[in-house]
């Protein structure tokens, strides 16, 4: 009798190691979901603040046509590669409208009357301040897309994750390009 009630003791100890792994596992998946969400939230935000910035741009630089073509184009793919839910279409089309950005804001700078004005100045600090966020988010989500990463490929704990269909999630990164730190010279 004795060793029964061991072995019955030594099953729940199993079953509720289990649950506990799989409930664990299930927080960290909607936390990343969280974070991704998050992500979601502040590109929305800076895809509705681009038209305006580049109207009001227009307003002022009439004859930087390319540029204006540039940022919409990017503007359209990053809204595309949002809608397949890849985290790395995502971040190579949000790293290309980075990009395109900073070319708008480098044009703006040959423009003293442009970066004057009231409207471009509101929306400038706006996108800055949107950038910020997007980064903050990307962070949270990345560590935990880390944190949920592990757990799936740690012993004893990725038992559970492959019974029940527990995938490894990609991090949000950004290009080889990206990485580089400008160049300053005076």
């Amino acid at each position: 009798m004795t060793i029964l009630y061991i072995i019955l003791i030594i099953i729940a100890v199993i079953i509720a190691w289990a649950v506990f792994t799989f409930n664990r596992l299930i927080t960290l998946r909607n936390r990343t979901k969280e974070a991704w969400s998050d992500i979601d939230v502040q590109l929305k935000r800076r895809y509705d603040l681009i038209p305006n910035l580049v109207e009001t741009v227009k307003g002022y630089v009439g004859h930087e046509k390319s540029v204006f073509e540039n940022v919409t184009k990017a503007r359209a793919q990053a809204i595309s590669a949002e809608q397949t839910g890849d985290p790395k279409k995502i971040g190579e089309a949000e790293n290309f409208l980075s990009g395109t950005l900073k070319t708008l804001f480098a044009v703006s700078e040959n423009y003293p009357q442009l970066r004057a004005s009231e409207n471009f100045l509101e929306l400038q600090r706006e996108l800055r301040d949107t950038e910020d966020k997007i980064q903050a988010s990307r962070r949270f989500y990345n560590s935990n897309v880390r944190d949920l990463n592990i757990k799936i490929e740690v012993f004893p704990a990725k038992l559970v994750a492959s019974i029940f269909g527990f995938r490894q999630m990609e991090l949000f990164g950004i290009e080889e390009g990206e990485k580089n730190l400008p160049k300053v010279s005076f």
